[in-house]
C-alpha cells in the first residue's frame, strides 16, 4: 500500500491515490506492468507538509517549483529549493518538512515497476546524487500535469494505461531538462555547437573548440563531457553523420560526393564512421529509407 503524507489538501492542491486493487491490475497489465504510478499530485505552498518513512517499496520523484523544504535521506540532511528535482528511491528511509517561513510548492509522483531502477539511472540519480537543480522547466511541468488528466475517469483501465505511459514519458525526458539547465549555466556550449554546425565541411580540432572557451584542450574536453555525456569531437562527428543522412534522404549525390562535402577526402573512412554511428552502411541507409 502506498503511504502518502496526511497533509490536509486545500482546494488549490491535488492528491490522487490509485486504489490497491487497481495497482495490482496495473502490475499485471502488459502495457503498464513495467512502470506504473501509485499516487501523484500537486501541492501549492504546502505549509505544515511533512512525512517520515522508514520502510517503503516505491520510488518518489518530487519537483519543487517554489519555496523550500528540509529533507533527510538515510540520515543525510539537505535543503530542497525551488528548481530542484528530488528522487527518493525505493527502500531509502527519509523524512521531509516544508520550511515554516517559506513552504515548498511541489509536483510529485510515487511509482513502481521493474523499469523504475533503470529510469533512476537514466535520469542521472545515484546513491550519491539525490537532488538535481534543473530550474524551471515548462516541459517537465507539462508532463507532471499530464498525470492529472486521469482524474474523474473512475479508475478505468484506459485512463490508467494512458497515465502510466505519461509517467514513462515524464521520466524519459528528465535528462533533457537536466541538459537544458546545464546549457543555461554554460552559454559557451551554444557558441561551440554553432561553430560546429557552421564548419561541417571541415575537419576541426579539439584545440580549435577549446580556443572558443579560453580553456586548455584537456580542461575543455573534461568539462564538455561532464555537461553532455560525450566528447566534443564525437558530437561533431554525429552532426556530420546527421547531415549525411539528410543528404542521402534528399539528394541523389553519391556518398563519395557527400563525404567530400563534409570534409572527408577518403569516403571509405567516412563510410566506416557512418556505419559505426548508424549501425548500417550509407548504401543500406539510403535503400532502407527510400524504399
Amino acid at each position: 500500500m502506498t503511504r502518502t503524507s496526511q497533509w490536509p489538501v486545500p482546494p488549490d492542491s491535488i492528491r490522487y491515490v490509485i486504489p490497491d486493487p487497481v495497482i495490482r491490475s496495473l502490475s499485471r497489465h502488459p502495457l503498464t506492468r513495467d512502470l506504473y504510478p501509485l499516487a501523484f499530485g500537486h501541492y501549492r505552498r504546502a505549509a505544515g507538509h511533512h512525512m517520515h518513512r522508514e520502510h517503503h517499496n516505491d520510488h518518489l520523484l518530487i519537483h519543487c517549483t517554489e519555496g523550500e523544504a528540509y529533507l533527510s535521506v538515510e540520515d543525510e540532511p539537505c535543503l530542497v529549493r525551488a528548481g530542484d528535482l528530488v528522487l527518493i528511491p525505493a527502500g531509502a528511509a527519509h523524512r521531509y518538512t516544508a520550511a515554516p517561513e517559506n513552504p515548498w510548492t511541489i509536483h510529485w509522483v510515487h511509482y513502481a515497476g521493474p523499469l523504475a531502477e533503470n529510469f533512476r539511472e537514466h535520469m542521472g540519480f545515484t546513491d550519491g546524487i539525490r537532488i538535481q537543480h534543473i530550474g524551471r522547466q515548462p516541459r517537465l511541468l507539462v508532463d507532471f500535469n499530464g498525470l492529472l488528466s486521469v482524474r474523474q475517469t473512475g479508475f478505468r483501465t484506459p485512463g490508467l494505461v494512458h497515465v502510466a505511459n505519461r509517467l514513462r514519458q515524464l521520466l524519459a525526458a528528465v535528462p533533457l531538462s537536466v541538459g537544458e539547465a546545464g546549457h543555461a549555466q554554460q552559454p559557451d556550449l551554444e557558441i561551440i555547437h554553432n561553430f560546429m554546425r557552421e564548419h561541417l565541411d571541415e575537419r576541426i580540432t579539439l584545440n580549435q573548440l577549446a580556443d572558443l572557451t579560453g580553456l586548455s584542450p584537456a580542461h575543455f574536453a573534461t568539462r564538455y563531457r561532464a555537461l553532455t555525456g560525450v566528447s566534443p569531437i564525437q558530437h561533431f562527428l554525429h552532426l556530420k553523420v546527421e547531415q549525411a543522412c539528410q543528404l542521402l534522404d534528399t539528394t541523389d549525390h553519391s556518398f563519395t560526393h557527400i563525404s567530400s562535402m563534409l570534409g572527408y577526402a577518403d569516403n571509405y573512412y567516412f563510410s566506416r564512421l557512418f556505419k559505426k554511428v548508424m549501425g548500417q552502411s550509407p548504401t543500406d541507409y539510403r535503400h532502407t529509407h527510400r524504399h
